[in-house]
Protein backbone atom coordinates (compact mmCIF):
# COMPACT_ATOMS: atom_id res chain seq x y z
CA UNK A 1 0.00 0.00 0.00
CA UNK A 2 2.81 2.51 0.91
CA UNK A 3 4.57 2.16 -2.29
CA UNK A 4 1.58 3.63 -4.20
CA UNK A 5 0.86 6.43 -2.21
CA UNK A 6 2.82 9.28 -3.74
CA UNK A 7 1.14 8.04 -7.16
CA UNK A 8 -2.20 8.18 -5.13
CA UNK A 9 -1.69 11.56 -4.64
CA UNK A 10 -0.52 13.14 -7.51
CA UNK A 11 -3.69 11.56 -8.94
CA UNK A 12 -6.07 13.17 -6.42
CA UNK A 13 -3.69 16.39 -6.51
CA UNK A 14 -4.55 15.91 -10.74
CA UNK A 15 -8.26 15.59 -10.48
CA UNK A 16 -8.84 18.58 -8.24
CA UNK A 17 -6.97 20.69 -10.50
CA UNK A 18 -9.12 20.11 -12.86
CA UNK A 19 -12.04 20.48 -11.03
CA UNK A 20 -10.97 23.56 -10.66
CA UNK A 21 -10.06 24.72 -13.71
CA UNK A 22 -13.47 23.79 -14.98
CA UNK A 23 -15.51 25.68 -12.20
CA UNK A 24 -13.69 28.27 -13.19
CA UNK A 25 -14.39 28.31 -16.53
CA UNK A 26 -18.09 27.31 -16.32
CA UNK A 27 -20.33 30.43 -16.70
CA UNK A 28 -23.62 30.61 -16.56
CA UNK A 29 -25.53 33.81 -17.84
CA UNK A 30 -29.35 33.61 -18.39
CA UNK A 31 -31.22 36.85 -18.63
CA UNK A 32 -35.24 36.61 -17.09
CA UNK A 33 -37.57 39.38 -18.06
CA UNK A 34 -41.37 39.69 -18.26
CA UNK A 35 -44.05 40.99 -20.52
CA UNK A 36 -46.11 43.62 -18.93
CA UNK A 37 -49.38 41.17 -18.31
CA UNK A 38 -51.42 42.79 -15.08
CA UNK A 39 -50.43 46.14 -16.07
CA UNK A 40 -48.23 47.20 -13.49
CA UNK A 41 -45.75 49.84 -13.76
CA UNK A 42 -43.48 47.25 -11.53
CA UNK A 43 -43.59 44.18 -9.47
CA UNK A 44 -41.79 42.73 -6.34
CA UNK A 45 -41.51 39.15 -5.86
CA UNK A 46 -39.40 35.63 -5.70
CA UNK A 47 -38.12 35.30 -9.27
CA UNK A 48 -37.74 31.58 -9.70
CA UNK A 49 -35.59 29.77 -12.70
CA UNK A 50 -35.56 25.82 -12.99
CA UNK A 51 -34.40 23.19 -14.77
CA UNK A 52 -35.81 19.57 -15.70
CA UNK A 53 -34.58 16.50 -17.59
CA UNK A 54 -37.99 15.14 -16.60
CA UNK A 55 -40.70 15.23 -19.40
CA UNK A 56 -44.01 14.55 -17.37
CA UNK A 57 -44.67 17.91 -16.75
CA UNK A 58 -43.36 21.76 -16.49
CA UNK A 59 -40.54 21.86 -14.28
CA UNK A 60 -42.68 23.99 -11.90
CA UNK A 61 -44.59 21.17 -11.06
CA UNK A 62 -41.26 18.93 -10.25
CA UNK A 63 -39.84 20.81 -7.11
CA UNK A 64 -40.16 18.88 -4.20
CA UNK A 65 -37.50 17.94 -0.84
CA UNK A 66 -37.83 13.92 -2.32
CA UNK A 67 -35.77 11.76 -4.24
CA UNK A 68 -36.91 13.09 -7.88
CA UNK A 69 -36.76 16.40 -7.49
CA UNK A 70 -35.47 18.52 -10.40
CA UNK A 71 -33.87 22.12 -9.84
CA UNK A 72 -34.61 25.78 -8.52
CA UNK A 73 -32.61 29.12 -8.69
CA UNK A 74 -34.32 32.02 -6.46
CA UNK A 75 -33.74 35.82 -5.98
CA UNK A 76 -35.92 38.66 -4.75
CA UNK A 77 -37.03 41.24 -7.11
CA UNK A 78 -38.43 44.89 -6.04
CA UNK A 79 -39.46 47.49 -8.18
CA UNK A 80 -38.87 45.08 -11.47
CA UNK A 81 -40.10 46.90 -15.03
CA UNK A 82 -41.25 45.09 -17.74
CA UNK A 83 -38.82 44.57 -20.17
CA UNK A 84 -35.93 44.59 -17.67
CA UNK A 85 -34.02 41.75 -17.32
CA UNK A 86 -32.84 39.78 -14.07
CA UNK A 87 -29.70 37.77 -14.41
CA UNK A 88 -28.83 34.27 -13.28
CA UNK A 89 -25.59 33.82 -12.91
CA UNK A 90 -23.36 31.18 -10.28
CA UNK A 91 -23.76 33.01 -7.49
CA UNK A 92 -27.26 32.43 -7.28
CA UNK A 93 -28.16 30.70 -4.58
CA UNK A 94 -30.35 26.95 -5.79
CA UNK A 95 -31.74 23.86 -4.81
CA UNK A 96 -30.42 20.65 -4.91
CA UNK A 97 -27.52 21.95 -5.92
CA UNK A 98 -26.56 25.46 -4.38
CA UNK A 99 -25.13 26.58 -7.91
CA UNK A 100 -25.71 26.75 -11.20
CA UNK A 101 -22.14 26.27 -12.27
CA UNK A 102 -22.57 22.37 -10.16
CA UNK A 103 -25.62 21.23 -12.78
CA UNK A 104 -24.43 18.74 -14.81
CA UNK A 105 -23.65 18.99 -18.38
CA UNK A 106 -27.08 17.83 -20.61
CA UNK A 107 -30.37 18.82 -22.05
CA UNK A 108 -32.61 20.73 -19.81
CA UNK A 109 -36.72 22.38 -19.89
CA UNK A 110 -35.36 25.58 -18.67
CA UNK A 111 -39.01 27.53 -17.04
CA UNK A 112 -39.12 31.29 -15.11
CA UNK A 113 -41.74 32.18 -12.59
CA UNK A 114 -42.31 34.99 -10.40
CA UNK A 115 -43.85 34.73 -7.57
CA UNK A 116 -45.50 37.77 -6.62
CA UNK A 117 -45.46 40.29 -3.53
CA UNK A 118 -47.70 42.53 -2.00
CA UNK A 119 -47.04 45.24 0.38
CA UNK A 120 -48.63 45.22 3.75
CA UNK A 121 -49.00 47.64 6.43
CA UNK A 122 -49.27 45.78 9.66
CA UNK A 123 -50.88 47.33 12.63
CA UNK A 124 -47.52 46.70 14.25
CA UNK A 125 -45.64 49.67 12.67
CA UNK A 126 -43.95 47.31 9.85
CA UNK A 127 -44.19 47.29 6.38
CA UNK A 128 -43.62 43.37 4.41
CA UNK A 129 -43.96 42.14 1.49
CA UNK A 130 -45.79 38.68 0.83
CA UNK A 131 -47.58 36.85 -1.82
CA UNK A 132 -51.46 37.05 -1.18
CA UNK A 133 -53.08 34.07 -1.39
CA UNK A 134 -55.09 34.34 -4.39
CA UNK A 135 -57.55 31.60 -4.09
CA UNK A 136 -55.20 28.44 -4.41
CA UNK A 137 -54.02 27.78 -0.70
CA UNK A 138 -50.81 29.39 -0.99
CA UNK A 139 -49.23 27.16 -3.83
CA UNK A 140 -46.67 29.38 -5.50
CA UNK A 141 -46.70 26.95 -8.94
CA UNK A 142 -50.29 27.22 -9.46
CA UNK A 143 -51.16 31.42 -7.99
CA UNK A 144 -53.49 32.74 -9.53
CA UNK A 145 -51.73 36.53 -11.20
CA UNK A 146 -47.86 34.27 -10.84
CA UNK A 147 -46.12 35.26 -14.14
CA UNK A 148 -44.37 32.37 -16.02
CA UNK A 149 -42.23 31.14 -19.02
CA UNK A 150 -43.43 28.17 -21.13
CA UNK A 151 -40.79 25.51 -21.35
CA UNK A 152 -37.61 25.69 -23.79
CA UNK A 153 -35.25 23.61 -24.14
CA UNK A 154 -31.44 24.33 -23.60
CA UNK A 155 -27.87 22.31 -23.52
CA UNK A 156 -25.71 23.26 -20.73
CA UNK A 157 -21.74 22.18 -21.59
CA UNK A 158 -18.91 21.87 -19.29
CA UNK A 159 -18.46 26.12 -20.34
CA UNK A 160 -22.15 26.39 -18.72
CA UNK A 161 -25.05 28.38 -20.68
CA UNK A 162 -24.55 31.65 -21.75
CA UNK A 163 -26.92 34.85 -23.28
CA UNK A 164 -30.30 33.07 -23.07
CA UNK A 165 -33.06 34.68 -22.79
CA UNK A 166 -35.96 34.17 -20.51
CA UNK A 167 -39.29 35.60 -21.24
CA UNK A 168 -42.61 34.98 -18.67
CA UNK A 169 -45.03 36.01 -21.08
CA UNK A 170 -47.59 33.55 -19.22
CA UNK A 171 -50.13 34.99 -16.26
CA UNK A 172 -51.88 31.95 -14.25
CA UNK A 173 -55.32 32.71 -14.65
CA UNK A 174 -57.94 33.06 -11.75
CA UNK A 175 -59.61 29.69 -10.20
CA UNK A 176 -63.52 29.36 -10.57
CA UNK A 177 -65.00 29.25 -7.05
CA UNK A 178 -67.12 26.01 -5.94
CA UNK A 179 -70.75 26.57 -6.30
CA UNK A 180 -73.73 26.07 -3.83
CA UNK A 181 -75.10 22.48 -4.13
CA UNK A 182 -78.55 21.07 -2.02
CA UNK A 183 -75.57 19.82 0.49
CA UNK A 184 -73.10 21.95 0.63
CA UNK A 185 -72.93 25.51 1.25
CA UNK A 186 -69.91 27.81 0.89
CA UNK A 187 -69.31 31.20 2.67
CA UNK A 188 -66.89 33.93 3.13
CA UNK A 189 -67.05 36.82 5.42
CA UNK A 190 -64.74 39.54 6.18
CA UNK A 191 -62.78 39.15 9.56
CA UNK A 192 -62.46 42.84 11.41
CA UNK A 193 -59.89 41.76 13.97
CA UNK A 194 -57.47 40.10 10.88
CA UNK A 195 -58.16 43.34 8.44
CA UNK A 196 -56.97 45.52 11.18
CA UNK A 197 -54.11 43.41 11.98
CA UNK A 198 -53.41 43.21 8.31
CA UNK A 199 -53.97 46.51 7.21
CA UNK A 200 -56.66 45.24 4.37
CA UNK A 201 -59.47 43.43 3.98
CA UNK A 202 -58.85 39.97 5.04
CA UNK A 203 -61.23 37.25 4.95
CA UNK A 204 -62.57 33.91 6.18
CA UNK A 205 -64.51 30.94 4.39
CA UNK A 206 -65.88 27.77 4.92
CA UNK A 207 -67.74 24.75 3.42
CA UNK A 208 -70.37 23.62 5.25
CA UNK A 209 -72.15 20.25 4.68
CA UNK A 210 -75.96 20.13 5.38
CA UNK A 211 -77.27 17.41 7.62
CA UNK A 212 -80.02 15.23 5.81
CA UNK A 213 -83.46 17.00 6.59
CA UNK A 214 -82.17 20.61 7.20
CA UNK A 215 -84.86 22.35 5.35
CA UNK A 216 -88.17 20.23 6.59
CA UNK A 217 -86.30 20.50 10.26
CA UNK A 218 -86.52 24.33 10.45
CA UNK A 219 -86.84 23.78 14.76
CA UNK A 220 -83.37 21.29 14.56
CA UNK A 221 -80.55 22.91 16.00
CA UNK A 222 -77.35 21.33 15.06
CA UNK A 223 -74.05 20.43 17.09
CA UNK A 224 -71.03 21.43 14.90
CA UNK A 225 -68.07 19.34 14.01
CA UNK A 226 -64.76 21.30 12.53
CA UNK A 227 -62.51 19.55 10.41
CA UNK A 228 -59.39 21.15 10.33
CA UNK A 229 -56.31 20.76 7.63
CA UNK A 230 -54.74 22.35 4.99
CA UNK A 231 -56.39 24.98 2.38
CA UNK A 232 -59.77 22.79 1.14
CA UNK A 233 -60.75 23.67 -2.60
CA UNK A 234 -64.08 22.39 -1.42
CA UNK A 235 -65.73 20.14 0.44
CA UNK A 236 -63.86 17.07 0.14
CA UNK A 237 -64.50 13.16 0.65
CA UNK A 238 -68.41 14.01 -0.15
CA UNK A 239 -70.39 12.41 -3.17
CA UNK A 240 -73.88 11.87 -3.69
CA UNK A 241 -72.83 9.84 -6.81
CA UNK A 242 -71.14 5.83 -7.62
CA UNK A 243 -67.65 6.13 -8.59
CA UNK A 244 -67.91 7.50 -12.56
CA UNK A 245 -67.33 4.84 -14.77
CA UNK A 246 -65.32 6.46 -17.33
CA UNK A 247 -62.68 6.83 -14.56
CA UNK A 248 -59.13 6.05 -15.91
CA UNK A 249 -57.34 4.05 -13.26
CA UNK A 250 -54.41 6.03 -11.30
CA UNK A 251 -51.39 4.24 -9.19
CA UNK A 252 -51.14 5.74 -5.68
CA UNK A 253 -47.13 5.92 -5.13
CA UNK A 254 -47.94 6.85 -1.62
CA UNK A 255 -50.30 3.41 -0.15
CA UNK A 256 -49.05 1.75 -3.43
CA UNK A 257 -52.85 0.95 -4.69
CA UNK A 258 -53.44 0.80 -8.07
CA UNK A 259 -57.00 2.48 -8.95
CA UNK A 260 -56.65 4.85 -5.92
CA UNK A 261 -58.84 7.64 -7.33
CA UNK A 262 -61.82 5.04 -7.89
CA UNK A 263 -61.09 4.00 -4.08
CA UNK A 264 -61.22 7.49 -3.07
CA UNK A 265 -64.72 8.15 -5.19
CA UNK A 266 -66.28 5.36 -3.57
CA UNK A 267 -65.39 6.01 -0.11
CA UNK A 268 -66.98 9.77 -0.68
CA UNK A 269 -70.35 7.71 -2.29
CA UNK A 270 -70.52 5.55 0.60
CA UNK A 271 -70.09 8.86 3.17
CA UNK A 272 -73.42 10.25 1.14
CA UNK A 273 -75.18 7.17 1.72
CA UNK A 274 -73.70 6.71 5.12
CA UNK A 275 -75.14 10.49 5.85
CA UNK A 276 -78.64 9.33 4.88
CA UNK A 277 -78.65 6.82 7.15
CA UNK A 278 -82.05 7.17 9.54
CA UNK A 279 -79.33 6.10 12.68
CA UNK A 280 -77.00 8.75 12.01
CA UNK A 281 -76.60 11.90 13.96
CA UNK A 282 -77.34 15.10 12.25
CA UNK A 283 -74.54 17.54 12.06
CA UNK A 284 -72.60 20.18 10.80
CA UNK A 285 -69.83 19.50 9.88
CA UNK A 286 -67.16 22.90 8.24
CA UNK A 287 -64.19 22.62 6.41
CA UNK A 288 -62.33 26.26 7.33
CA UNK A 289 -60.66 28.53 4.80
CA UNK A 290 -58.12 30.12 6.55
CA UNK A 291 -55.00 31.14 4.08
CA UNK A 292 -52.51 33.56 5.09
CA UNK A 293 -49.65 35.26 2.97
CA UNK A 294 -47.47 32.68 4.70
CA UNK A 295 -49.52 29.43 4.20
CA UNK A 296 -52.73 27.69 3.02
CA UNK A 297 -53.90 27.59 6.29
CA UNK A 298 -53.17 29.86 9.81
CA UNK A 299 -52.40 26.86 12.22
CA UNK A 300 -55.84 28.72 13.30
CA UNK A 301 -54.38 29.97 16.37
CA UNK A 302 -53.35 33.94 17.34
CA UNK A 303 -49.54 34.46 16.34
CA UNK A 304 -46.90 37.58 16.21
CA UNK A 305 -46.56 37.78 12.12
CA UNK A 306 -49.94 36.43 11.02
CA UNK A 307 -52.16 38.06 13.61
CA UNK A 308 -55.47 36.70 15.59
CA UNK A 309 -56.28 34.07 13.57
CA UNK A 310 -57.79 31.95 16.59
CA UNK A 311 -60.14 34.82 17.52
CA UNK A 312 -61.17 35.40 14.40
CA UNK A 313 -62.10 31.63 13.72
CA UNK A 314 -63.21 31.02 17.38
CA UNK A 315 -65.16 34.39 17.98
CA UNK A 316 -66.07 35.81 14.29
CA UNK A 317 -66.53 32.69 11.76
CA UNK A 318 -67.51 29.78 13.94
CA UNK A 319 -70.26 32.17 15.58
CA UNK A 320 -71.22 33.90 11.83
CA UNK A 321 -72.02 29.61 10.50
CA UNK A 322 -73.75 28.83 13.54
CA UNK A 323 -76.14 31.33 13.19
CA UNK A 324 -76.62 31.01 9.41
CA UNK A 325 -76.67 27.10 9.75
CA UNK A 326 -78.70 26.99 12.94
CA UNK A 327 -75.36 25.58 15.19
CA UNK A 328 -76.04 25.31 18.71
CA UNK A 329 -73.99 27.95 19.26
CA UNK A 330 -72.48 26.63 22.80
CA UNK A 331 -69.00 24.76 23.65
CA UNK A 332 -69.89 21.58 23.96
CA UNK A 333 -71.43 20.90 20.89
CA UNK A 334 -68.42 21.60 19.61
CA UNK A 335 -65.81 19.00 18.30
CA UNK A 336 -62.53 19.68 16.18
CA UNK A 337 -60.69 17.23 14.60
CA UNK A 338 -57.86 16.93 11.71
CA UNK A 339 -54.65 14.90 10.63
CA UNK A 340 -51.17 16.49 10.54
CA UNK A 341 -51.63 20.00 10.49
CA UNK A 342 -55.12 19.69 10.99
CA UNK A 343 -53.82 17.54 14.16
CA UNK A 344 -52.11 19.73 15.66
CA UNK A 345 -54.90 22.77 14.54
CA UNK A 346 -57.30 20.42 16.50
CA UNK A 347 -55.26 20.13 19.84
CA UNK A 348 -54.02 23.97 20.04
CA UNK A 349 -57.71 25.15 19.49
CA UNK A 350 -58.99 22.89 22.28
CA UNK A 351 -55.79 23.68 24.76
CA UNK A 352 -56.42 27.74 23.61
CA UNK A 353 -59.93 28.24 24.13
CA UNK A 354 -61.23 25.26 26.11
CA UNK A 355 -64.70 26.45 27.19
CA UNK A 356 -65.19 26.71 23.59
CA UNK A 357 -65.03 23.25 22.22
CA UNK A 358 -65.80 19.87 23.56
CA UNK A 359 -63.23 17.51 22.27
CA UNK A 360 -60.57 17.22 19.84
CA UNK A 361 -59.43 14.03 17.73
CA UNK A 362 -56.03 15.15 16.80
CA UNK A 363 -54.29 12.47 14.06
CA UNK A 364 -51.10 12.70 13.25
CA UNK A 365 -50.17 16.34 14.76
CA UNK A 366 -47.31 18.35 13.93
CA UNK A 367 -45.01 18.72 16.91
CA UNK A 368 -47.22 19.11 19.85
CA UNK A 369 -43.86 19.14 22.09
CA UNK A 370 -40.79 20.85 21.28
CA UNK A 371 -38.18 18.51 22.45
CA UNK A 372 -39.35 16.50 19.45
CA UNK A 373 -39.74 19.13 17.29
CA UNK A 374 -39.20 15.92 14.65
CA UNK A 375 -35.72 14.95 15.30
CA UNK A 376 -34.66 18.01 17.05
CA UNK A 377 -34.71 18.93 20.51
CA UNK A 378 -34.69 22.97 19.84
CA UNK A 379 -33.77 23.34 23.83
CA UNK A 380 -30.71 21.58 24.19
CA UNK A 381 -29.56 20.56 20.68
CA UNK A 382 -27.54 23.52 19.10
CA UNK A 383 -27.94 23.00 15.64
CA UNK A 384 -30.90 21.29 13.73
CA UNK A 385 -29.02 19.98 10.51
CA UNK A 386 -26.30 17.57 12.16
CA UNK A 387 -26.04 15.05 14.61
CA UNK A 388 -23.96 16.36 17.26
CA UNK A 389 -20.18 14.86 16.79
CA UNK A 390 -16.51 15.60 17.44
CA UNK A 391 -15.48 13.56 13.92
CA UNK A 392 -17.88 12.97 11.69
CA UNK A 393 -20.88 14.80 9.98
CA UNK A 394 -24.40 13.41 9.94
CA UNK A 395 -27.27 15.04 8.74
CA UNK A 396 -30.81 14.75 10.39
CA UNK A 397 -33.33 13.19 8.36
CA UNK A 398 -36.70 14.46 7.77
CA UNK A 399 -38.48 12.07 5.84
CA UNK A 400 -38.82 8.39 5.89
CA UNK A 401 -40.92 5.33 4.86
CA UNK A 402 -42.47 2.75 6.96
CA UNK A 403 -39.38 0.71 6.25
CA UNK A 404 -37.31 3.82 7.64
CA UNK A 405 -35.72 4.77 4.30
CA UNK A 406 -35.17 8.36 4.02
CA UNK A 407 -36.31 10.50 1.78
CA UNK A 408 -34.81 14.08 2.32
CA UNK A 409 -32.78 15.75 5.22
CA UNK A 410 -33.74 18.77 7.26
CA UNK A 411 -30.66 20.52 5.84
CA UNK A 412 -32.24 19.94 2.25
CA UNK A 413 -35.78 20.77 2.90
CA UNK A 414 -34.92 24.08 4.42
CA UNK A 415 -32.25 24.84 2.05
CA UNK A 416 -35.15 24.52 -0.74
CA UNK A 417 -37.65 26.46 1.42
CA UNK A 418 -34.82 29.06 0.95
CA UNK A 419 -34.94 29.19 -2.86
CA UNK A 420 -38.22 29.62 -2.97
CA UNK A 421 -38.36 32.44 -0.14
CA UNK A 422 -36.32 34.09 2.71
CA UNK A 423 -37.49 35.52 5.61
CA UNK A 424 -40.29 32.89 6.25
CA UNK A 425 -41.90 33.50 2.43
CA UNK A 426 -41.05 30.11 1.18
CA UNK A 427 -44.82 29.29 1.89
CA UNK A 428 -43.31 25.43 2.71
CA UNK A 429 -43.78 23.51 5.80
CA UNK A 430 -41.05 24.93 8.40
CA UNK A 431 -41.49 28.56 7.41
CA UNK A 432 -45.11 28.27 8.49
CA UNK A 433 -43.73 26.92 11.68
CA UNK A 434 -41.74 29.75 12.34
CA UNK A 435 -44.30 32.18 11.13
CA UNK A 436 -46.93 30.04 13.50
CA UNK A 437 -44.50 29.81 16.60
CA UNK A 438 -41.95 32.42 16.73
CA UNK A 439 -41.96 36.20 17.94
CA UNK A 440 -42.05 39.25 15.17
CA UNK A 441 -38.61 40.15 14.12
CA UNK A 442 -37.16 43.88 14.08
CA UNK A 443 -38.23 43.67 10.02
CA UNK A 444 -41.59 42.20 10.55
CA UNK A 445 -40.88 39.06 9.32
CA UNK A 446 -40.62 36.06 11.93
CA UNK A 447 -37.88 35.94 13.78
CA UNK A 448 -35.60 32.58 13.11
CA UNK A 449 -35.36 29.86 15.07
CA UNK A 450 -32.17 28.85 13.56
CA UNK A 451 -29.59 29.85 11.08
CA UNK A 452 -31.27 28.28 7.76
CA UNK A 453 -28.10 28.32 5.58
CA UNK A 454 -26.01 26.61 8.95
CA UNK A 455 -29.32 25.09 11.36
CA UNK A 456 -27.62 26.66 14.08
CA UNK A 457 -30.25 27.05 16.46
CA UNK A 458 -30.96 30.40 18.36
CA UNK A 459 -32.16 29.55 22.26
CA UNK A 460 -34.04 32.82 22.92
CA UNK A 461 -36.33 32.25 19.88
CA UNK A 462 -36.43 28.16 21.33
CA UNK A 463 -37.38 30.13 24.39
CA UNK A 464 -40.52 32.08 23.20
CA UNK A 465 -41.90 28.58 21.18
CA UNK A 466 -41.52 26.89 24.32
CA UNK A 467 -44.18 29.41 26.19
CA UNK A 468 -46.24 30.23 23.39
CA UNK A 469 -47.11 26.84 21.40
CA UNK A 470 -44.89 23.96 23.30
CA UNK A 471 -48.59 22.25 23.73
CA UNK A 472 -47.24 19.75 25.98
CA UNK A 473 -45.62 22.27 28.16
CA UNK A 474 -48.67 24.59 27.95
CA UNK A 475 -50.83 21.97 29.41
CA UNK A 476 -48.42 20.63 32.51
CA UNK A 477 -47.37 24.45 33.16
CA UNK A 478 -51.15 25.19 33.79
CA UNK A 479 -52.54 22.19 34.01
CA UNK A 480 -53.72 23.17 37.55
CA UNK A 481 -56.46 25.65 35.78
CA UNK A 482 -56.86 23.59 32.67
CA UNK A 483 -57.24 20.01 33.70
CA UNK A 484 -60.53 20.36 34.70
CA UNK A 485 -61.39 22.38 31.66
CA UNK A 486 -59.75 19.40 29.43
CA UNK A 487 -60.44 16.44 31.12
CA UNK A 488 -62.14 13.88 28.42
CA UNK A 489 -61.53 16.17 25.54
CA UNK A 490 -58.00 15.41 24.66
CA UNK A 491 -57.58 12.22 21.83
CA UNK A 492 -54.57 11.78 19.76
CA UNK A 493 -54.09 8.90 17.18
CA UNK A 494 -50.57 8.50 15.67
CA UNK A 495 -48.56 5.78 13.42
CA UNK A 496 -45.51 4.30 15.28
CA UNK A 497 -43.78 4.88 11.45
CA UNK A 498 -44.89 8.45 11.07
CA UNK A 499 -42.90 9.54 7.81
CA UNK A 500 -41.88 12.94 9.90
CA UNK A 501 -41.21 11.03 13.19
CA UNK A 502 -44.42 13.33 14.28
CA UNK A 503 -44.83 10.12 17.07
CA UNK A 504 -41.76 11.41 19.15
CA UNK A 505 -43.80 14.06 20.12
CA UNK A 506 -46.92 11.96 20.87
CA UNK A 507 -44.89 9.75 22.82
CA UNK A 508 -43.31 12.44 25.36
CA UNK A 509 -47.30 14.18 25.30
CA UNK A 510 -48.83 10.93 26.35
CA UNK A 511 -46.04 10.75 29.15
CA UNK A 512 -47.16 13.58 30.72
CA UNK A 513 -50.90 13.00 30.18
CA UNK A 514 -50.46 9.29 31.78
CA UNK A 515 -49.08 11.11 34.76
CA UNK A 516 -52.06 13.66 35.49
CA UNK A 517 -54.02 12.34 37.86
CA UNK A 518 -55.37 16.15 39.33
CA UNK A 519 -57.37 15.53 37.37
CA UNK A 520 -56.89 12.34 35.24
CA UNK A 521 -56.86 13.53 31.45
CA UNK A 522 -59.64 10.83 30.76
CA UNK A 523 -58.98 10.86 26.96
CA UNK A 524 -56.73 8.46 24.73
CA UNK A 525 -53.75 8.03 22.98
CA UNK A 526 -53.50 5.39 20.73
CA UNK A 527 -50.55 3.76 17.94
CA UNK A 528 -50.54 2.13 14.83
CA UNK A 529 -48.32 -0.24 14.57
CA UNK A 530 -45.87 0.28 11.30
CA UNK A 531 -48.53 2.84 9.92
CA UNK A 532 -47.23 6.44 8.38
CA UNK A 533 -48.72 9.59 7.89
CA UNK A 534 -51.23 10.15 8.65
CA UNK A 535 -52.72 7.36 10.61
CA UNK A 536 -55.92 8.70 12.65
CA UNK A 537 -56.50 6.03 15.36
CA UNK A 538 -58.59 3.33 13.04
CA UNK A 539 -57.52 -0.28 14.46
CA UNK A 540 -59.16 -2.00 11.65
CA UNK A 541 -58.13 -0.30 7.72
CA UNK A 542 -55.18 0.57 6.50
CA UNK A 543 -53.85 4.31 6.06
CA UNK A 544 -55.37 4.81 2.69
CA UNK A 545 -58.70 3.99 4.04
CA UNK A 546 -59.18 5.40 7.30
CA UNK A 547 -57.76 8.73 5.81
CA UNK A 548 -61.18 9.14 4.13
CA UNK A 549 -63.48 8.56 7.07
CA UNK A 550 -62.68 11.44 9.36
CA UNK A 551 -66.15 12.54 9.13
CA UNK A 552 -67.65 9.39 10.02
CA UNK A 553 -65.07 7.99 12.27
CA UNK A 554 -65.40 9.82 15.57
CA UNK A 555 -69.30 10.51 15.48
CA UNK A 556 -69.31 7.84 17.84
CA UNK A 557 -67.03 8.87 20.09
CA UNK A 558 -68.57 12.44 19.68
CA UNK A 559 -72.40 10.77 21.01
CA UNK A 560 -70.96 9.36 23.75
CA UNK A 561 -69.03 12.89 24.71
CA UNK A 562 -71.99 14.96 24.00
CA UNK A 563 -74.33 12.00 26.46
CA UNK A 564 -71.61 11.99 29.37
CA UNK A 565 -71.33 15.82 28.70
CA UNK A 566 -74.30 17.84 27.83
CA UNK A 567 -75.15 20.30 30.60
CA UNK A 568 -78.67 19.94 32.06
CA UNK A 569 -81.55 21.33 29.67
CA UNK A 570 -79.59 20.70 26.74
CA UNK A 571 -80.67 20.06 23.61
CA UNK A 572 -80.56 16.36 22.82
CA UNK A 573 -83.69 15.77 20.68
CA UNK A 574 -84.47 18.15 18.39
CA UNK A 575 -81.27 17.06 15.71
CA UNK A 576 -82.06 13.50 16.77
CA UNK A 577 -84.59 12.73 13.59
CA UNK A 578 -84.52 10.06 11.31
Amino acid sequence: MKKYLPLYLLALLFLQACQTKTAHNTQFDINVSFSNLVGQESMDGRLLLMFSNNEVSEPRFQINDGLQTQMIFGMNVDGWKPGDSKTFTDDIFGFPYPSLAQVPPGEYNVQALLHVYETFDLSTGHTVKLPMDNGEGQQWNRSPGNLYSKPFKVTITDKGLQNIDVVMDQVIPPIAQPEDTEWIKHIKIKSEKLSAFWGRDMYLGAHVLLPKGFKEHPEAKYPLMIFHGHFPSDFGGFRTTPPDPALKPEYSERFQLEGYNIIEQQEAYDFYKRWNEPDFPRFLIIEIQHPTPYYDDSYAVNTASQGPYGDAITYELIPHIEKEFRGMGEGWARFLYGGSTGGWEALAVQVKYPDAYNGCFAACPDPIDFRAYCLTDIYEDENAYYYDSAHKKVEVPSHRNYLGQIQSTIRESNHLELVLGDKSRSGQQWDIWEATYSPQGADGYPARLWDKMTGEIDHEVADYWKENYDLRYIMERDWGKLGEKLKGKINIYCGDMDNYYLNNAVYLMEDFLESTTDPYYDGEVLYGDRDEHCWNGDPDQPNAISRLRYNSMYVPKIMKRIAESAPKGADLKSWRYN
